[in-house]
């Protein structure tokens, strides 16, 4: 997916202590931000990719548990689609397949697209291991916060914040406000979580009150989906897909802000069954497609011909879908 809003996150490698039996590559989160990571393991010419590792911010989680050495080792991280605002990012330039949802690809470095499996490029940056079994990396904002401890607080007061709570600038800092905030939080859910349970429940509260920018597409149902996207602007009409959403999981169709009024959807089984579709037809294939002029002479041309559903943004920045038993359809960011 192009267009990622990447606000690099800058990356501190710092050595861990020798430990060969418990050999791993782990990552630390001192952002303020629920972070998203995935991995990539380079042997000769073929790397196995694998994601995605959530971390909590102030949080350090193993995303490979074996020795490091022999292999060159990549990262991606990303934000939760539970952040409101442009997705963030952290990476560079090599670029691998991934999917939405959790997953583990093994590819070729020399590769030069994505099969048509709902895959799609990011880009990864190498960790430098220095020829250690066992690695930490710690993930910083651009502006690095001075701990874990208080990434782990700076955290919570952005998540109140994606949860409609009005608190102070976000930093590390304690301050009456949040605390306040976040009793009346735990009031409302009536709940004495620890501070894993606390980020989770806050993570997915905010997924129901955050709409991010540019189109998302979430799956509430109980089978993987295929997604497809239609646009019609000054630019012309194309037709993009396909993304495999997973049961649960979400994905960006776009990630930069929307500029016109509606985008269209189309989603089907993998079977071929329509879920969500519509009168407005665009040209689509039975592979992984981006088409333009994508409403005139699709046979013509070898494309077959569907109809897609029409999302009305009414001037929002940022639109989600969700795709299950019923659609829900929600754009609130202005």
């Amino acid at each position: 997916m192009t267009g990622l809003c990447r606000i690099l996150l800058a990356a501190a490698a710092l050595a861990a202590p020798s430990m060969p039996a418990h050999a791993a590559l782990m990552l630390c989160n001192r952002t303020s931000y629920i972070l998203e990571a995935a991995t990539a393991a380079l042997a000769g010419n073929t790397a196995e990719v694998k994601g995605w590792t959530r971390i909590a911010p102030g949080d350090c989680v193993k995303a490979r548990q074996e020795n490091l050495q022999g292999r060159t080792w990549l990262v991606h991280a990303r934000s939760s689609i539970a952040h409101g605002g442009p997705a963030r990012a952290w990476g560079g330039k090599r670029l691998f397949c991934v999917h939405d949802g959790d997953f583990v690809l093994k590819q070729g470095v020399a590769r030069r697209a994505c099969p048509a499996d709902g895959s799609f490029p990011l880009g990864f940056a190498v960790i430098d291991i220095q020829g250690q079994s066992d690695w930490t990396m710690t993930l910083d904002e651009p502006r690095p916060l001075p701990s874990l401890e208080a990434a782990q607080l700076a955290g919570v007061k952005r998540l109140l914040r994606d949860n409609g709570y009005k608190t102070v600038p976000i930093d590390g800092q304690p301050d009456k406000a949040t605390g306040k905030a976040l009793a009346d939080f735990r009031k409302s859910f009536a709940t004495k979580a620890n501070n894993a349970e606390l980020f989770a429940i806050l993570e997915e509260r905010a997924r129901q009150h955050v709409t991010p920018a540019g189109l998302t597409a979430c799956n509430d149902g109980k089978a993987a989906l295929l997604v497809a996207l239609g646009q019609v602007s000054h630019g012309g009409k194309a037709a993009r897909g396909w993304w495999t959403v997973a049961p649960g999981a979400c994905a960006r169709l776009q990630t930069m802000p929307l500029t016109t009024d509606a985008m269209f959807v189309l989603a089907q089984t993998r079977e071929g069954a329509t879920v969500l579709g519509g009168p407005q037809a665009f040209c689509i294939a039975g592979t992984a497609f981006e088409i333009q002029d994508a409403q005139t002479r699709c046979a013509e041309r070898g494309y077959d011909r569907a109809g897609f559903a029409k999302m009305d943004a009414r001037g929002a920045a940022g639109l989600v879908v969700h795709l299950g038993k019923r659609l829900v359809q929600t754009g609130t960011l202005k």
